[in-house]
């Protein structure tokens, strides 16, 4: 009896952790541009599937019943590529965007005329769909490498770079988790008494097509690198570390790592000066 209800809860747990998350996004006739709302609702969802260890992401583009096919298909088409430049302008990584499809025309089979307009309408739509990654990937362990308190407290030199490890960013937005603003404390500790050394903070982004930045979900500009720059420079400001010692610059996607999209999303200090000490 107990391997038995083991059993079952095994094929629960499988059953939940490959159930696909689907979304809708409805457009206007004729239109390809996301109206504002769906807008909003679409930047919710995302922010539900941020965290989740994803395998593929689907994007299919749908037209009512109205126009050609050919021009139904461009349609679909254009709907469906408009979802996928907000994920990237959100950083999610592209590679697992598996198909950003136009499939053209729904066909309406209801013949009431007063339900007409209103399936029209549900029927000008994106379905995304997203397939979470199962089993989950195991947790890599903890490098050897160095953190960044041993390392700023250790020898420096002027054209040193230095990533800020541990600093983690909400998906699309410049402030800090709670737990990065303890670990950001002890960095400012050590480059307050480090009256010496003079540097500019840099901000990058992920997954954004070439090498353009992100957009700021708060602000809605395309800065996001230069924001999250800024919101540690004002951190470190606060913290006591003198403003005419730093500065700050939004790197954009200029400088990929090659590895984990989350390793792009990332702020490292450039050590520009370091003076002797009198």
């Amino acid at each position: 009896m107990k391997s038995l209800v083991i059993l079952l809860c095994l094929c629960f747990q499988i059953s939940f952790a490959q159930k696909e998350l689907k979304h809708e996004v409805y457009f206007e006739t004729d239109k390809h541009d996301i109206p504002e709302t769906e807008h909003s609702r679409l930047l919710l969802f995302l922010t539900e599937i941020e965290d989740l260890d994803i395998e593929k992401i689907s994007i299919y583009g749908f037209t009512d019943d109205r126009g050609s096919d050919n021009y139904n298909l461009v349609l679909s088409q254009n709907r469906a590529d408009s979802i996928k430049e907000v994920f990237s302008n959100n950083e999610f990584d592209e590679s697992v965007i598996t198909n950003v499809d136009g499939k053209g025309e729904i066909l309406v089979n209801v013949v009431q005329e007063e339900n007409l307009s209103k399936i029209r309408g549900l029927n000008r739509k994106v379905e995304i769909i997203v397939t979470p990654v199962f089993p989950p990937k195991p947790v890599e362990e903890k490098s050897d490498k160095p953190n960044t308190e041993d390392i700023l407290k250790g020898d420096l030199k002027e054209g040193d770079k230095i990533l800020l490890q541990n600093l983690l960013f909400r998906t699309g937005y410049s402030y800090l988790t709670k737990e990065s603003k303890v670990v950001l404390d002890g960095i400012a500790k050590i480059l307050v008494d480090r009256t010496n050394v003079y540097f500019t903070i840099e901000g990058h982004v992920c997954c954004t097509e070439g090498t353009r930045d992100a957009i700021d979900r708060k602000t809605k500009k395309r800065n996001l690198s230069m924001a999250r720059a800024k919101y540690i420079y004002d951190y470190l400001v606060k913290a006591g570390v003198k403003p005419y010692r730093m500065k700050f610059a939004g790197m954009r996607r200029k400088f990929p790592l090659g590895g984990e999209p989350e390793l792009d999303r990332r702020v490292e200090i450039l050590v520009t000066k370091i003076y002797e000490k009198k």
